[in-house]
């Protein structure tokens, strides 16, 4: 097995997660076998009950692990299904050596950082790299690892002190490290400065750790003198110092690895000359300059309660990104505060109220995600009323699917004061409900997480042909509550569509208004299996729904094939080749913006 290590120094927000899936998508592209690992030096034993604010989105994989979002960049770039354990936190390394210790197995010794933690956190890496990913037989052949933080930090010196310990015993040959560093440029003498990433380098040979290869953030390329200097101050080839500059969006990341030889100099460190060929981008970069030519706009209102952190929707936005692009339309996402479109609102602060309903008001679509908490839900509800009774197309996902069902029940049914238990415990219509396997007591890992199956009542639906008319699908689950079993005849009767149920047939997993351009609820998060080429099938139905393509998409039965082409006539039988293509790279489609701090997702 070799190791590819990629650490970041001076200021955290540089993109070491991008950096790290790059690396990964590109020796993939060399033909190589790839898996990941991310190592977030906190005490929480995962990203559970960490607030969005906190930390941005919880990512859930397919085995009900809930991770560092990093961990959803490694999913959608290398196409690959990871465990829990290939996130690795203080608190889970801790929790293991601590385990050991009340159970005798070290045999009355006094169990220290050195050589305890440490050695637990390279047994862990070990067993984790050799778990495959990819559904292929046997370990894969590079494990790329990020350590998230920053050089220097205090939290991560047992990893710090582990990692050294690691690239020494697995010799030379079998671990690459990589370090992402910022080389800022001073506005007032436009001088591209290298101390920051001297320091960082200095900070990192103190503790053990020579760096192979420098990737320096910057607005722009390099100087030749600047490369030069970190070379000679930091001991680095100066072949091997990269250049990550700012982009008109993300997937031209691999493509500036490429064009500097990176692969090369990975390859060269890690002895694998021989075995990797030279990177199949070709695909990638026809991708990459499409998302660069979409000039038509589709608007999207996203209603949630996160809205001042984007990183918070991070997996929906990649989802909505990936069904524009299959759409050619340039995605523009309106962020509506749920709560400013409540009366209350109105009185509070008008201004604020009247733009969120302008906002929402002048959507081509409304999408409202997942989330917990009473704050803003009676604006979810309008925002979902909105859409039912002005026929826009909606898809409200978790939470938002669990409001459209109070929005129909209040409106239609008549029942006014029906709402949730999560947020009216002694609601007389409780239309959602907490489910009886969950934990009132404990918040960590008691939800009903990870994928679940659900089986299409019928093939007539949106939803259903959305998905290629399959009997079922697999899709990743993240809640507590649930609509109430007890009320689903009455809501059929009333017109609303249960398209979909779990396999005991009571649960309700997606909800549909036959009548309606496209309204669909689910309880599941399709957001977390989309793919760049392979955009998720409800996202891609409500951006050809918002887009006017979505008849067209339908009678094609194709989820995941772009039902269109541009029509401006200026792109190139190139850009066009991965619409037929059976085989697609994988990526983001976020662009990178300057704000002098680094990479965004």
């Amino acid at each position: 097995m070799k190791y590819v290590l990629v650490t970041g120094g001076v200021v955290s927000g540089l993109g070491k997660g991008v950096t790290a899936s790059s690396i990964g998508l590109i020796l993939k592209a060399c033909g190589l076998r790839v898996t990941s690992i991310k190592i977030d030096p906190y005490l929480n034993t995962d990203a559970g009950t960490m607030s969005p604010f906190e930390h941005g989105e919880v990512f859930v994989l397919d085995d009900g692990g809930e991770v560092d979002l990093d961990l959803g960049n490694y999913e959608r770039f290398l196409d690959i299904k990871l465990t829990r354990d290939n996130n690795i936190t203080t608190g889970k390394i801790y929790q293991s050596v601590i385990e050991k210790e009340r159970r005798g197995d070290y045999l009355g010794q006094t169990v220290q950082v050195v050589p305890h933690i440490t050695d637990a956190i390279q047994e862990w890496i070990e067993r984790v790299a050799a778990i495959s990913v990819d559904g292929k037989e046997g370990p894969a052949d590079v494990c790329v690892i990020e350590l998230g933080g920053t050089i220097g930090d205090i939290e991560s010196m047992p990893f710090m002190e582990a990692l050294g310990q690691f690239s020494y015993r697995v010799g030379d040959g079998n671990f690459c490290l990589i370090h992402v560093s910022l080389v800022p440029v001073l506005t007032v003498v436009g001088e591209q400065k290298t101390k920051p990433t001297q320091h960082s380098v200095r900070g990192l040979r103190s503790l053990g750790l020579t760096p192979n290869i420098l990737a320096c953030r910057s607005t722009l390329e390099l100087d030749g003198n600047v490369k030069e200097k970190l070379s000679r101050f930091c001991h680095v080839p100066i072949d091997n110092i990269i250049t990550l500059y700012d982009v008109s969006n993300i997937w031209h990341v691999p493509l500036l690895l490429q064009d500097q030889k990176a692969h090369e100099a990975i390859l060269k460190v890690l002895n694998l000359n021989g075995n990797g060929r030279e990177p199949d981008l070709e695909e990638w970069t026809s991708r990459a300059r499409l998302s660069d030519m979409l000039r038509e706009p589709v608007r999207i209102a996203m209603v949630g309660k996160y809205t001042g952190l984007s990183d918070s929707y991070l997996s929906v936005l990649k989802a909505l990104l990936h069904a524009a692009v299959a759409c050619h339309r340039k995605l523009c996402v309106d962020w509506v505060p749920a709560s400013d479109l409540e009366n209350a609102t109105a009185e509070e602060n008008p201004d604020g109220y009247q733009s969120a309903w302008r906002l929402l008001k002048g959507a081509d679509a409304i999408l409202v995600p997942g989330g917990f908490g009473d704050r803003g839900v009676e604006g979810k509800i309008l925002a979902a009323k909105y859409a039912r009774e002005n026929r826009v197309p909606y898809l409200g996902i978790c939470l938002g699917m669990q409001i459209a069902v109070i929005e129909f029940a209040r409106s239609v049914l008549g029942l006014l004061h029906a709402n949730s238990t999560e947020f009216d415990p002694k609601t007389q219509n409780p239309c959602v409900i907490f489910m009886p396997e969950g934990s009132k007591t404990h918040m960590g890992g008691t939800m009903r997480l990870g994928s679940r199956r659900t089986y299409f009542q019928g093939s007539s639906s949106k939803s259903a042909k959305l998905y290629g008319n399959r009997s079922f699908i697999d899709e990743r689950h993240r809640h507590r509550y649930e609509v109430n079993p007890d009320m689903v005849p009455q809501l059929e009767d009333a017109g609303l569509a249960v398209t979909g149920k779990d396999e005991s047939g009571s649960r309700m997993e997606i909800v549909e208004l036959p009548n309606h351009p496209y309204f669909v609820g689910v309880q599941f998060h399709p957001e977390f299996k989309s793919r760049p080429g392979k955009p998720s099938a409800l996202f891609l139905g409500l951006v050809a729904a918002a887009s006017g393509q979505l008849d067209l998409l339908l009678k094609k039965g194709a989820a995941t094939k772009p039902p269109c082409r541009m029509s401006n006539g200026s792109s190139t039988a190139k850009v066009y080749a991965y619409e037929n293509s059976a085989k697609l790279a994988n990526g983001s489609l976020d662009g990178i913006y300057r704000n002098g701090n680094g990479l965004h997702v």
